[in-house]
């Protein structure tokens, strides 16, 4: 799980949270505690895939473009962290005459598909609507 991930989250449960809808790179990232940039960076990602809005000028920021409820953290997996869970590396050698070296790459490449098909069956059940419910029940206890 990357970074952009739990920042995506964390933006569009905020934007569902405010009651105008709207914020911008710097009111996020405050919120986030990290970087206006890595905010930008996301929160691009995001327009492009049709999650927020952005207006320009005093007063502009990034809102939401669907309502929460129909936001799944699937959607958004998919959009910025599809694969993610894969390393970059892997042991072995294809060309090894060892069974278990010359395999090893492509079983363990199974097994992430494996468990990333799981993980997004996972987050498709949750919504950021059912986010800012446990966030506010959370606050309340």
């Amino acid at each position: 799980m990357n970074s952009e991930f739990i920042i995506a989250v964390h933006s569009l449960v905020l934007l569902a949270h405010r009651p105008d809808g709207m914020a911008s790179s710097e009111e996020i990232a405050s919120n986030v505690c990290t970087n206006p940039v890595r905010v930008r960076k996301v929160m691009s990602c995001l327009r492009k895939n049709g999650f927020v809005d952005t207006r320009e000028g005093s007063g502009g920021g990034y809102r939401l473009s669907r309502e929460p409820s129909d936001v799944t953290l699937a959607d958004v997996y998919q959009a910025l962290a599809a694969g993610s869970l894969a390393p970059g590396w892997c042991s072995g050698d294809p060309q090894s005459d060892c069974m278990v070296g010359s395999n090893m790459a492509e079983v363990m490449n199974a097994v992430f598909c494996g468990a990333d098909q799981q993980l997004e069956m996972y987050l498709q059940s949750i919504t950021i609507g059912q986010m800012l419910s446990s966030i506010a029940a959370k606050a309340r206890s």
